[in-house]
This record gives C-alpha cells, sequence and structure tokens, in this order.
C-alpha cells in the first residue's frame, strides 16, 4: 500500500506540473500566431490522441512518462514545416525574436505562476506549524555565546520577519550560503526585545549539506515534561510516576523538556535514575530503573511524555497570501539558483543532486502527512521544475533563450552548425545529470 501511495503521489505531483508547463508554451504560442500542430504529455511514440480546435491540434499521450512538448509549425524540421503558403506566416522561426523569446519562456513562467497560487492558496487557508520559540541549549553552542536562551522566540532574522520553524531555518540557510553574518531579532520569556549577532565566521564555517540548525545548537522549544500516560507492568509504573507528573530534575539536574528526559532515560539503561517530580504542588524524589531494549541497547520506561512542540497559525488575506506566495517563490527559486552554483564551484556536494526515485518517496511522504504538506510539495517541486528548465543548457528552455539573448544583442540568429553542436553537447550534460541523480538516489535508498 505504501509503494502505491508513492507511485500515485508521484504521478499526481509531476504530472499535472508537465502540463502546465506545456501549457504554458501552447497558449503563449496560440497567442503569438503560431500553429501548434501537437501537444504531448510523455515523449516517444504516441499512445493515444485526439484532434480539436480550429488548427486540428493533435492532444496526445506518448510512451514514456518523461516529460512533454508542444510541436509548432517550424521551417527546420521537415515533418513540422509549412505545408501551404498560408501556413508561412504562423512558422515560429519566422516570428520575432521577442514573440520566440515569450514563448520559449512561458513554461518555466507558468510553473513559477502555479506555485504562487499553491502557495497563496496554503496561506489563505492558514497553516500550523512548529512556532521560533528556542529549546534551552548547550553554553558551548554558538547561539548561546551569541546571548541567546532557551525559552526566547525568534521574531526576524536580518530584518526579515519569521513566523514559524520553517521560515526561521529558511532564512539561516540562505545565511549560510551566502556565507555572511546573521542579526537575529528575538523576544525574551519577560518580554522584552533584544539583537544577537552570529558571527560570518561561524555562519561560513557551517556545512549546508548538515544540519545547520543543530549545529548551532538551535532546536525547537518543546513542553516541560509532563507525563501524559504510564503503560502498566513498566519501570515507569513501579517507580510510582502518575499522569499529570513533571519530571524538573534527574540525577540533581534540570530536565529541560520532555526530549530531554527521554535522552537521560536512554542512556540510562540498567542503572537507577533519582527523579524530582513535581506533582500537584508538591515536590516528591521518585528512583527510576530503565530496562535495556533488547533491539537498541537504550534504556526504556514504559510512559509517554509531552513531545510536541509549541504550534502557531500563519494565515493571511487575499492579497497578503499572493504576496507571501510571490515572495517564497522568489526566494525558492533564488536558493536554487545559488546551490546549482556553489555545486558548479565545489562549495556544495553534487550530493544535493536529486533524481525520481528521491522525489516519489518525499511525494509519498508528504501525501502521507496530509493535503497541505502535500500542496508544498508540489509547490516546490513547480519552482524547480521552473528554474531547472531555465538553466543554459542546449535542448532547455534556458539553452534556447540563450540563443535568442545572442540574437538581439548581434542583430542574427545563431548558426545551424553551432546550434547542432551545442544540442549534441546539451543532451550529453543532460543524460550525465540525470546519471548522477539516479545514482545519488539508490544511494541514499541502500
Amino acid at each position: 500500500m505504501s509503494l502505491i501511495t508513492t507511485v500515485l503521489a508521484f504521478l499526481l505531483a509531476l504530472g499535472p506540473l508537465i502540463v502546465f508547463h506545456e501549457l504554458g508554451h501552447y497558449w503563449v504560442a496560440r497567442l503569438c500566431g503560431v500553429k501548434v500542430l501537437r501537444f504531448s504529455i510523455g515523449m516517444g511514440r504516441v499512445v493515444w490522441s485526439r484532434r480539436f480546435g480550429p488548427d486540428q491540434t493533435e492532444w496526445a499521450i506518448s510512451a514514456l512518462p518523461i516529460g512533454g512538448y508542444v510541436k509548432m509549425l517550424d521551417a527546420r524540421d521537415p515533418s513540422t514545416a509549412p505545408a501551404s503558403e498560408k501556413d508561412l506566416e504562423r512558422e515560429f522561426t519566422r516570428q520575432n525574436v521577442w514573440k520566440r523569446i515569450a514563448i520559449v519562456a512561458a513554461g518555466p513562467l507558468a510553473n513559477f505562476i502555479l506555485a504562487i497560487v499553491v502557495m497563496a492558496g496554503i496561506y489563505m487557508g492558514g497553516k500550523e506549524e512548529p512556532g521560533t520559540r528556542l529549546r534551552g541549549m548547550a553554553e558551548s553552542s554558538a547561539v548561546y555565546k551569541a546571548g541567546m536562551r532557551g525559552g526566547d522566540v525568534v521574531t526576524a532574522v536580518d530584518g526579515r520577519p519569521v513566523q514559524s520553524w520553517t521560515e526561521l531555518r529558511w532564512e539561516i540557510v540562505r545565511v549560510v550560503l551566502d556565507k555572511r553574518a546573521a542579526e537575529l531579532e528575538l523576544r525574551a520569556a519577560d518580554g522584552s526585545s533584544y539583537r544577537a549577532v552570529l558571527p560570518q565566521a561561524t555562519m561560513a564555517a557551517l556545512d549546508v549539506d548538515g544540519d545547520v540548525m543543530g549545529a548551532l545548537g538551535m532546536h525547537m522549544w518543546r513542553p516541560r515534561a509532563i507525563v501524559e500516560r504510564v503503560l502498566p507492568g513498566g519501570p515507569a509504573e513501579r517507580a510510582g510516576l502518575r499522569a499529570g507528573d513533571v519530571v524538573a530534575t534527574v540525577d540533581g539536574k534540570p530536565v529541560v523538556d520532555g526530549i530531554g528526559f527521554i535522552e537521560a532515560v536512554r542512556g540510562a539503561a540498567g542503572r537507577t535514575l533519582q527523579l524530582g517530580v513535581t506533582r500537584a504542588g508538591q515536590q516528591v524524589t521518585l528512583a527510576l530503573a530503565p530496562e535495556r531494549d533488547p533491539a537498541t541497547g537504550n534504556g526504556i520506561v514504559k510512559l509517554y511524555v509531552a513531545q510536541l512542540p509549541e504550534m502557531v497559525e500563519v494565515k493571511s488575506g487575499p492579497l497578503e497570501a499572493l504576496a507571501r506566495g510571490a515572495h517564497r517563490t522568489w526566494e525558492t527559486a533564488s536558493m536554487t539558483v545559488k546551490m546549482v552554483g556553489k555545486m558548479i564551484v565545489g562549495e556544495v556536494s553534487l550530493k544535493n543532486v536529486s533524481g525520481p526515485i528521491t522525489i516519489a518517496d518525499v511525494a509519498g511522504q508528504t501525501a502521507r502527512a496530509g493535503a497541505q504538506p502535500f500542496l508544498e510539495f508540489i509547490a516546490f517541486i513547480s519552482i524547480t521544475l521552473g528554474v531547472m528548465n531555465l538553466l543554459p543548457i542546449p535542448v532547455l528552455d534556458g539553452g534556447h533563450l540563450l540563443y535568442y539573448s545572442l540574437e538581439v544583442l548581434t542583430g542574427r540568429p545563431v548558426s545551424a552548425r553551432i546550434n547542432e553542436i551545442a544540442q549534441r553537447a546539451g543532451v550529453g550534460l543532460l543524460f550525465m545529470l540525470m546519471a548522477l541523480a539516479v545514482f545519488n538516489d539508490l544511494v541514499r535508498l541502500l
């Protein structure tokens, strides 16, 4: 069932994005007066088709589900060259360069527009996310040295407001990519506001491929270690723990939250812990002896403690939601471009290149998590698809835009010979990128 969900989620996520991308090319080609011969979902041999419209455009499904294409009248291809004089003015290469630029750019632009609309819909509907309150941190951590303390709430990074943990992490990663200092605005537990600076040297030393937040000592706030339920017959019941108890100390050391208590228990298999517990306003001391889990070797005590982080609702009106959706789309696209650039110069590992297996896996995970995470995933993939198609690689939209830009600058089109050589090089490069992506996917899978 999990595999079926993953496959269906993958098709449901990628299929509409490809359709929308190709519809961008199709709509603008029609607006520019170019005759469209075929609109295909998939590549290779056509397995089903129907003709519609005044031009009798063939709407087709092809055998290989790895993209799609829009075939227009094009004198460069004998199979699509105009067959009559009246079709000459509707042939693609006879259009002025700005029309050709518009037609080619419309596909990626459609992906960006779709992402903006999806993100705006999410913001209008509202979404629950972990807030930006910080968990207690080690004194040796970068955030503690910068003056931050557990329980404080981050409200902005470099002047950019943040409401949720996702937004906070996004801004921190952006700073790490830029290798510069980060200035955070925070609200302390007493309601006062202050600023803290994470130095440039600290941020530049972080590995964007790893756990950036964890490396800084920045973790989500969790509730106190409140016992929610005690399972019968386990160490917790024998120790006398009850639902509603708050574990304040373990062996005399303060317990920050439920996660801290769990970590203490896991590392204490086979020995007895002295717990300081608050029960109905009274202080109680209990002896807890965790059992050893045969599978992991960790200590277990058979109880449930509060672990969920503090949640906030991120919600906007229609206009603000559209603005936030556009901003999020721009930021995501910019960060994707930066990541690609840093991969090229070797500052970011090529292990970050993902292929269809990873995309399908994440699609399945987000689909099982609910409609909202799945829609956010679709928006992210739509942005990525738009950016990747704009890369200046021959055979991609970005490669064609590069040709037309050179035509604008020089006043003449790129020669057929150069175009042919570039196309072959582009195909080879794409095959190498696909091979790398699939290799990375298989490494992650195994």
